[in-house]
């Protein structure tokens, strides 16, 4: 295993990107990862090294932390600004936030997300922009919390609910803010696959590996991925989650 990128770019903030054969591992490793732009744009760093590179790959994403796999925004950050200047500028945090989702979900190489821990609001969005999610089957819940929070869900991140959530659960997740166990969000199809703590890290790498050949043609394996569901419901169009992720400032209303 190599390091292509490791970000140590402010206090608690460590994004370390490595790869060994042909999968990549993302690792957060920001204590809790919560999300304020100096996050998004170090994440944004790693998917521009994994975007020049060829050839087979498959992406894992994972966390450090074994009881937060991302625990949604940076709340102290966005209510007092000034106050957390490691954070970086709130006014852009939404438009790049929703770019960064945007190239997540059309990476042109298989992704996986090994959910380790608790996956809140914009962690929760992160790992549904990923092909495959294996989850912690006995701690550990999947919630969009805004509802929660007094907070009303953007356009784009309803989108990609949608796309990526059945529609007998995406209700009870979006407006009744339900929190899903692993065993339960395979159930209802949020996650592909669940296993102990210990055994989720092996287990991804498994479907990494199985999947990473599958990204030979990179050109055509994110054309594929962004016009799965036909032209008239192409994510990648004007009503489409990728679209919609990556032009979130026409979606305020």
């Amino acid at each position: 295993m190599y390091s292509i990128f490791v970000s140590k770019s402010i206090e608690n903030i460590v994004i370390k990107l490595e790869k060994k054969d042909s999968i990549y591992f993302l690792n957060l490793a920001a204590d809790e990862n919560r999300w304020n732009t100096t996050f998004v744009r170090e994440i944004s760093k790693v998917l521009d090294e994994i975007e020049k590179d060829e050839g087979p790959g498959a992406l894992i994403t994972s966390s450090e932390n074994s009881k937060f796999f991302s625990n949604g925004l940076d709340l102290d950050w966005m209510q007092d600004p000034k106050s957390n200047p490691d954070g970086g500028d709130r006014d852009v945090f939404g438009k790049e936030f929703m770019l960064l989702m945007g190239r997540f979900i059309t990476l042109p190489v298989p992704t996986v997300c090994a959910i380790n821990g608790h996956a809140f609001g914009a962690g929760f969005m992160l790992s549904l922009t990923h092909d495959v999610r294996i989850m912690r089957e006995d701690r550990g819940f999947l919630c969009a919390n805004e509802m929660q929070l007094g907070l009303s869900i953007p356009r784009p991140e309803l989108s990609l609910f949608k796309h990526k959530i059945p529609a007998n659960a995406f209700y009870e997740t979006v407006q009744l803010s339900k929190r899903w166990t692993g065993p339960d969000a395979l159930d209802a199809g949020i996650v592909q696959a669940i296993s102990s703590f210990e055994e989720v890290p092996a287990l991804a790498v498994k479907k990494a590996e199985e999947l990473a050949p599958l990204a030979t043609d990179r050109k055509n394996f994110g054309y594929q991925k962004e016009m799965l569901f036909g032209e008239n419901a192409a994510i990648n169009l004007s009503h489409g989650p990728a679209h919609m992720l990556k032009n979130s400032e026409d979606f305020k209303s």
